[in-house]
């Protein structure tokens, strides 16, 4: 079962689907389509520097949230949107964002 999918963009992904199992494993192969309007919607793209991001920081962020507590009795659309929260909070501050041109992003060819 499909538990989360993230992106960087609202509407970024579209058509989310199982396609069965990956080998002899418990994993499963998700197969998306990467929507173009989405996906051309800015020239300039913010984008997130892994580089020079502080994991330990942002594993120490998340990992003091008391879970149990922040999601309890909470349905699945409200749960999602306390995680969301605790998760871009933390981004932000752990990890830095650099501005590209989009004529130098690389693409996938295909």
């Amino acid at each position: 079962m499909l538990d989360l999918v993230l992106t960087n963009k609202e509407a970024l992904v579209g058509d989310v689907k199982l396609k069965g199992s990956l080998g002899c494993s418990d994993h499963e192969m998700v197969e998306f389509r990467i929507l173009r309007a989405a996906r051309r919607a800015c020239s300039k793209l913010a984008t997130l520097d892994f580089r020079r991001a502080d994991f330990g920081l942002f594993r120490d962020l998340l990992g003091r949230i008391p879970w149990d507590k922040a999601l309890e009795a909470r349905g699945a659309q409200d749960s999602w949107l306390i995680f969301k929260h605790h998760l871009l909070q933390a981004q932000e501050r752990c990890i830095p964002t650099k501005r590209k041109s989009s004529k130098n992003t690389k693409r996938p060819h295909g």
